[in-house]
């Protein structure tokens, strides 16, 4: 029981440390993505965090295995180093023992995976699709920044304003400028508008205007002498009505409840790959106890190129597999089973590999001395 302890130990630390630093660099390169949508105006900043909280459970259930295959490979590739291994041989721990000890920690972040899967992560994905199309709403005085040029509408306006009060309803020191397309598509030059003041009203029927006074209006083609530009008092500018959608067309999203017995071949296949996420766990669990072993001169991480190599091709081969079974190119009973079952077998093959080497050594001594 202390080995147990004490091995269950080495390897949940290993995994958390890990499970930490991959999260870290996986979530950062999202917020980033995030951070200059942000800028561009295109989402609100103060729902920065709320959006990388709710992909938290999605990022997890595909770490947390990666993290436990690193975690076994760095934990017991240090007790092999150090010798630990060795001694517990020569006490009786087999490979067989070994894994079975592994099973333990393995069953427990399977069980978490599970609940990342089936759970979490749908409603996460549910959660994140419904702030972003509450973003896709918002009009430019929703995430306007004084001070600051945000470009609107992929780049066709572009607005600034010096100040912007409280509520969001008087500015000063307006700057739009507006790229003119014809019905036919057509460029039809720029507009640009300037304002000493501007405010919003909101109409009974919802409908938003931007009303602008004192200033100027330029019409024309940059670089050419053919322009217009009119003085003005007030301006009046309908700005466009937000609608929510409501719609999430993201399969991922789709509660697990909805996806058992389902007729739609996209959904079978979602309902694969989440049950395939949990088994992941217990087959990089096979392969990882083997490999791991290394010899002492040869350093812990002689074998963890290839043990990382051997990890990404079998997450390679279910991604590949799954965008088959979308296309309707694999049967939905063959499905993602092959490949666990593919590397169920190479995880049992690395693992009695050493055991069968060495009665066949032991057997093929016996005819020599005896022939």
């Amino acid at each position: 029981m202390i080995v147990f302890r004490y091995l269950c130990r080495e390897v949940l630390l290993t995994l958390s440390a890990v499970t930490a630093v991959l999260l870290v660099i996986i979530m950062s390169g999202r917020f980033i993505k995030y951070l200059a949508q942000a800028a561009q105006g295109a989402l609100d900043p103060g729902v920065l965090l709320l959006i990388m909280g709710y992909r938290i459970p999605g990022f997890l259930q595909l770490i947390l295995p990666l993290g436990l295959f690193l975690g076994i490979l760095l934990a017991y590739g240090r007790l092999y180093l150090d010798s630990e291994i060795t001694v517990l041989t020569a006490t009786g721990m087999s490979q067989q023992r070994l894994m079975a000890y592994t099973l333990a920690p393995a069953t427990l972040i399977a069980l978490l995976v599970a609940w990342l899967a089936f759970g979490l992560a749908p409603q996460g994905v549910t959660s994140v699709a419904r702030i972003l199309n509450q973003q896709d709403a918002l009009t430019e005085f929703d995430t306007l920044v004084p001070g600051r040029f945000q470009t609107m509408k992929n780049g066709v306006r572009v607005t600034y304003t010096e100040t912007l009060s409280e509520d969001r309803s008087q500015l000063g020191g307006v700057f739009i400028s507006e790229k003119r397309v014809s019905g036919d598509g057509k460029d039809r030059g720029i507009g640009v508008l300037l304002a000493e003041r501007g405010r919003q009203v909101i109409q009974p029927d919802g409908s938003r205007y931007l009303i602008l006074e004192n200033g100027f209006r330029y019409d024309g083609n940059p670089g050419s002498a053919d322009y217009r530009a009119v003085q003005y008092d007030t301006y009046g500018l309908l700005l466009p009505k937000p609608e929510v959608s409501s719609e999430i067309g993201e399969r991922e999203a789709v509660p697990t409840h909805e996806l058992i017995g389902s007729d739609n071949p996209r959904y079978q296949a979602e309902l694969q790959w989440r049950m395939s996420i949990p088994l992941l766990v217990f087959i990089v669990t096979l392969l990882a106890v083997p490999l791991a072993r290394v010899n002492p001169r040869q350093g812990r991480f002689l074998k963890l190129l290839p043990a990382v190599l051997l990890y990404m091709g079998y997450l390679a081969l279910l991604i590949a597999a799954r965008g088959q079974l979308d296309k309707g190119k694999l049967p939905m009973a063959l499905g993602l089973w092959w490949v666990h079952v593919l590397f169920l077998l190479i995880g049992l093959l690395l693992l009695y590999w050493e055991p069968l080497r060495l009665k066949w050594a032991a057997r093929r001594a016996r005819e020599v001395a005896h022939g």
